[in-house]
């Protein structure tokens, strides 16, 4: 008889599944679904997955900040801001991030560490970090559309080439 646990599927116990991979140790397990109901890209071959790079933050970075790569004695990272010319938007961050810790930059995909969006176009903000359904439109400004927001809760970052107003 074989026991199903009480959602009525195979305990991962009695299939040897794993939701992670240590590597090869985990060896003929079968993969099993993490807690968001995806399969951990630690279970994707090399080079399968985000694009990602981890950067030192020259600033403190919040939770679904579009991010600036720029050189200060090596790459860093900083909020990116539409206020000012060489501050465009190269990626984001998912997590919180203190000034001088490494924070895992995405070049592209899903932020959904955003809140209060609403389904359509995306510019980056004159507020360092944000997005506004609205381009900027001060001299000097950056305009740069940043993607589109498909829910509330999540924009497919899609960065465009800046362009700087007259």
């Amino acid at each position: 008889m074989v026991a199903l646990n009480t959602s009525g599927v195979l305990g991962s116990t009695i299939v040897n599944s794993v939701t992670s991979s240590s590597g090869s140790g985990d060896t003929g397990k079968v993969v099993a679904l993490d807690g968001s109901g995806k399969i951990d890209t630690t279970m994707m071959p090399t080079g399968v997955g985000a694009d990602t790079a981890s950067i030192t933050a020259s600033e403190a970075l919040s939770a679904g900040d579009l991010v600036n790569v720029h050189d200060s004695s090596g790459a860093k990272v900083r909020k990116a801001d539409a206020t000012t010319s060489g501050k465009e938007a190269h990626g984001f961050v998912l997590s919180s991030v203190s000034n001088g810790a490494s924070a895992t930059v995405y070049f592209e995909g899903s932020n959904t560490s955003v809140t209060s969006l609403t389904p359509g176009v995306y510019y980056l903000s004159a507020t360092a970090g944000g997005v506004s359904a609205t381009a900027p439109s001060s001299s000097g400004n950056v305009v740069q559309r940043v993607g589109f927001a498909t829910s509330a809760t999540v924009l497919n970052f899609q960065s465009q080439p800046p362009i700087v107003l007259a």
